[in-house]
């Protein structure tokens, strides 16, 4: 069985996105498997850099602690053998918030210089108001899958994948993929 750790990013307690994450945690749920869960809007994540922080990733400071709430984030990662980000698509990528996440998570001697802990698999699993085909027709599926598989997760897990759901794919598909794991 698998330990999943979700990175969830939506403002709304009732949204397409919430019932994408429903689904999959009905599917964990269901197979047997465990999970944690940052929801990022609910616990008034931090997602901006302070100045100590920017100095400690950028070597100005390295041996400057890591924040408690990053910290937190890093147990959580790290005691899951899967990550799934759930969020909706904004303006092409995640909210805000998740790529502030990103910004301050990811950090140096934990998840580069060098990557300490890597997950077995990593899911992405958001939500878009434009299908698939539309979004690959205008070159943005590829762009948001990339940035996302590609820079985000890179190394950090030995598999990656990428789900969107839209109108044309139901969120009740997310229960297979979690059942799946």
């Amino acid at each position: 069985m698998s330990n999943v750790h979700i990175v969830y990013a939506h403002p709304a307690g009732r949204s397409f996105t919430r019932d994408l994450l429903d689904s999959f945690v009905g599917g964990l749920t269901g197979a047997g498997h465990s999970h944690t869960l940052s929801d990022l809007y609910a616990m008034g994540f931090r997602p901006d850099l302070s100045a100590g922080e920017y100095a400690r990733e950028s070597a100005y400071d390295a041996g400057a602690p890591v924040a408690a709430d990053v910290t937190l984030e890093h147990e959580r990662l790290a005691a899951a053998d899967v990550w799934a980000f759930v969020y909706p698509v904004w303006w092409n990528d995640c909210p805000a918030l998740m790529k502030g996440w990103f910004d301050r998570v990811w950090t140096v001697g934990w998840a580069y210089r060098p990557v300490r802990v890597v997950a077995r698999k990593a899911l992405v699993l958001c939500t878009a108001g434009y299908t698939q085909e539309q979004l690959q027709e205008s070159g943005c599926y590829e762009a948001m899958r990339t940035t996302m598989i590609g820079d985000r997760i890179g190394q950090r897990a030995e598999a990656a994948e990428f789900h969107l759901f839209s109108r044309d794919v139901p969120v009740a598909g997310a229960a297979t993929i979690a059942a799946g794991l």
